[in-house]
């Protein structure tokens, strides 16, 4: 018989509670616990950031952290990103700005870019470039992406916190 153990979290804004094994990532319990199936797996190495979320703000990979890891913290999935008055300026952007092709990044690639937006909310191509590059992407070639992380970002654009937090 296999042991679970008891996890309390919160994700996007929510608590939850549920016993998981100890071996499962936090990759298995956003998608197959809580149905939250809009973080990717990818490589499930942590080689291409497809399962990029937040925890505690900070960009991680899902596949390589274990759920009872994140036991009390808080956790952002891409579903978290978008509120009761419509999606987040940096979803809206990548539309906008037609950085969204295939899809299969665009999840890592929106929470990286937001983490990077929370911590610094006017920053550079060079910047923007080095906070996605852990995030593959085979379709777009990145410039969409960068123009539309871009676009958002810092008091010239009249949002100095690069969005909602």
């Amino acid at each position: 018989m296999k042991r679970r153990l008891p996890l309390m979290l919160t994700v996007n804004g929510e608590e939850v509670e549920l016993f998981v094994e100890p071996h499962w990532t936090l990759l298995e319990v956003l998608r197959d616990e809580l149905d939250l199936t809009g973080t990717k797996e990818g490589c499930g190495e942590g080689v291409c950031g497809a399962c990029t979320v937040l925890v505690d703000g900070k960009p991680v990979r899902a596949c390589l952290t274990l759920a009872l890891e994140v036991s009390g913290r808080e956790v952002i999935t891409v579903e978290g990103l978008a509120g009761a008055e419509g999606l987040d300026p940096l979803q809206e952007a990548f539309v906008e700005h037609g950085a969204v092709q295939c899809g299969f990044c665009t999840p890592g690639m929106l929470m990286a870019a937001k983490a990077l937006l929370l911590e610094e909310p006017a920053p550079d191509e060079e910047r923007i470039r080095r906070a996605i590059s852990g995030n593959i992407c085979r379709c777009t070639g990145y410039t969409k992406i960068v123009e539309a992380i871009a676009s958002i970002s810092g008091p010239a654009k009249g949002n100095p916190a690069g969005g909602k937090s």
